[in-house]
Parts: structure tokens; C-alpha cells; sequence
């Protein structure tokens, strides 16, 4: 996508890889940088979300549903059967499925917006950022931000900690802790605490890493598509290029919706499957 004033294709990603932040790092720790295009989008797309539900739910009626109705219901039974199936204490699915179902819807929400034109909202925002004295970076996919699924995945780990407490007992979690897997002895006790602090860290870092990772892969191939409709011109090598961008573009956004449903399914999937594993006694 080089020309004579226009960024190079590196440039044009590196750019596009940029967040909107509240300040510049000052360091690889610093944990005072906030990435506010991917806390807005999250929190929008949140609402977005729990709003659709609610409102499928006040409207919900007796009758012959609608087709809105009946696609909520389909995935309400569908996320109720799988909680069934993994979450065995009626009590903590009281809890545990409405939080799987609002998992799945928000994550497919905020993965959804990989679908968009690349430079369609950074385009927008990228004449007024300026203007309002901001930095013109702008990033619409959340969850290829690591510190977005990060930090659902840590979401997970809290909520499972607290029903391994409720269900166990603190005590009894503890117990847990240094007696399982390899047994009561206490020279056993620092393996089985530390092969229990590895399960819980491995688990929480892979539920987040697969996300990002997929999503992060995916954001990237639509940047290549954008580049070759980027480098279209009145010639035979241009001509082509912008019609590989349509197919490419269109194959690829069409295999994608497959890839943010599936992503937000395991994820869903995973966190059922971790707070049952909660319930469970070594």
C-alpha cells in the first residue's frame, strides 16, 4: 500500500495495531495505561447486550413467538442444557447459566465487530480525535485486546474461587489445596499447593490467551484484505487487486462469522466447565 504521500503497509498496520490510551506508557508494567477505545467499545457492546436479553425477555409471550423471541430462546436452551450438563447443584445454576448466557452473547458481540470495514469507525474517529485533542488511534475489536480477555478470564477464576468456597466450605478448600491430586501426607503438601496454584494460573491464562489469540489473527488477515483494496489502480495488477479484495474480503468475513460464534461458544463452554470442576471434590 506504498504511494507517494500514503503510509507503507507496515505503517498501516502498525498504526491500525495502536490503542487509544488515556497516557503513554512509561514502562512495560505500568498499570495506570488504560486502553480507552477497548473500554469503550466492551461496556457499549455490554449494554448492548444485556438490553437485547431484556428485551427479549419483556417481550416474550405464550403465543407463536417471533423470530426474535424464538432465537432467544433457542440460545437461552441451548446454554441451559450445557449448564446442565456440566453445573450439577440446581442452586448454583440459578446464577451460573444466566452468566454463561450473557458470556456467550457478550463476547459474540464484541467479536462481531471484526466483521466491520477496517477503517470504517477509525476513519470517524480518526477526524475528530484530533479536533477534540486526542490521539487518533482507534481500535473496534475488543477482544483482540489481551488486557479485554484477560481480564474476562480473571473474571472466571473469581467467580470460581468463590463457589470452590461456597461449595467447600474455606476450610475445606483449603484442605483441598495441599491434599490433592497426590494425596494427605504432608511432605506431599507443597506439590499439591503448587500443582494446584499452576491448574489455577495455566487455565486462567489459556481461557484468555485462545480468545485473543484467535481474534487477534483474525483482525489481522481482515488489515492484509484492506491493503490490497488500499493498492487498487487503473491497471491490470491494480484491477486485480481490488477484486481479490472483494472475494478475499468477502470469503473471509463469511468463514469469520463461523470463527466469532465458535470463540464465543468455547469460551462460554470453558467457564461452565471450570466453575463445575468449582463443585467438585478431589
Amino acid at each position: 500500500m506504498a504511494t507517494g504521500t500514503g503510509p507503507t503497509a507496515g505503517e498501516y498496520i502498525v498504526h491500525h495495531l495502536q490503542h487509544l490510551q488515556n497516557k503513554t506508557p512509561q514502562g512495560v508494567a505500568d498499570f495506570s495505561v488504560f486502553n480507552l477505545d477497548s473500554l469503550f467499545y466492551s461496556i457499549v457492546l455490554g449494554v448492548l447486550g444485556c438490553w437485547l436479553l431484556w428485551l427479549a425477555a419483556r417481550k416474550a409471550t405464550s403465543g407463536v413467538p417471533g423470530r426474535f423471541q424464538a432465537a432467544v430462546e433457542i440460545l437461552v436452551e441451548m446454554v441451559d442444557s450445557q449448564a446442565k450438563g456440566i453445573v450439577h447443584n440446581a442452586n448454583s445454576r440459578k446464577l451460573v447459566a444466566p452468566l454463561a448466557l450473557v458470556v456467550f452473547v457478550w463476547i459474540f458481540l464484541m467479536n462481531a465487530m471484526d466483521l466491520l470495514p477496517v477503517d470504517l469507525l477509525p476513519a470517524i474517529w480518526h477526524s475528530a480525535g484530533p479536533a477534540l485533542g486526542m490521539k487518533d488511534y482507534m481500535r473496534v475489536v475488543p477482544t483482540a485486546d489481551l488486557s479485554v480477555t484477560m481480564g474476562l478470564s480473571v473474571g472466571v477464576l473469581i467467580v470460581c474461587i468463590f463457589y470452590n468456597i461456597k461449595i467447600k466450605g474455606a476450610g475445606g478448600w483449603i484442605h483441598e489445596l495441599f491434599t490433592a491430586p497426590f494425596g494427605a501426607h504432608p511432605l506431599l503438601w507443597p506439590f499439591n499447593f503448587l500443582m494446584q496454584i499452576i491448574e489455577f494460573v495455566a487455565k486462567t491464562v489459556s481461557h484468555g490467551m485462545r480468545l485473543f489469540g484467535n481474534m487477534y489473527a483474525g483482525e489481522l488477515i481482515f488489515m492484509l484484505i484492506a491493503l490490497m483494496g488500499g493498492a487498487w489502480s487503473l491497471s491490470a495488477t491494480g484491477i486485480g487487486l481490488a477484486i481479490g479484495h472483494i472475494i478475499a474480503g468477502t470469503a473471509w468475513a463469511i468463514f469469520h462469522i463461523l470463527i466469532i460464534t465458535l470463540q464465543a461458544f468455547v469460551f462460554m463452554m470453558l467457564t461452565l466447565v471450570y466453575i463445575g470442576q468449582a463443585h467438585d471434590a478431589h
